[in-house]
């Protein structure tokens, strides 16, 4: 499995787990009992689905091997990486500015 896994967050949640020292998860994360995670490869249909539109976006890059993941069926039958558990700020490698292009998608960085 990667090695790297991303989350999509808006830059108000992420810099509030920054302040705390550990991410507790996005509201939709909260309700469904998990940190929702993909890998570079689900990254951008994650966006066009979940954040299409969406401004103040950071995408947070995560060392898969530090925690403890169940990676479960979802979107199409794959297997996303799933966090029942919080963040720790430890296990983050980057985080990066997720803008919108003047086409309305995301443009995103290089990612492994």
């Amino acid at each position: 499995m990667t090695t790297r896994i991303y989350k999509i967050v808006s830059e108000g949640e992420w810099r509030a787990a920054e302040a705390k020292g550990l991410f507790e998860g996005s509201a939709v994360d909260r309700r469904d009992g998990f940190i929702h995670f993909s890998t570079a490869a689900q990254a951008p249909e994650t966006a066009a689905k979940h954040f299409a539109g969406a401004h103040d976006l950071l995408l947070v890059a995560v060392d898969a091997s530090a925690l403890d993941l169940k990676w479960e069926v979802s979107r199409g039958g794959q297997l996303f990486p799933h966090l029942h558990a919080a963040l720790p700020m430890s296990a983050v490698l980057r985080v990066d500015p997720l803008p919108l292009c003047a086409s309305g998608e995301h443009r995103f960085p290089a990612m492994e």
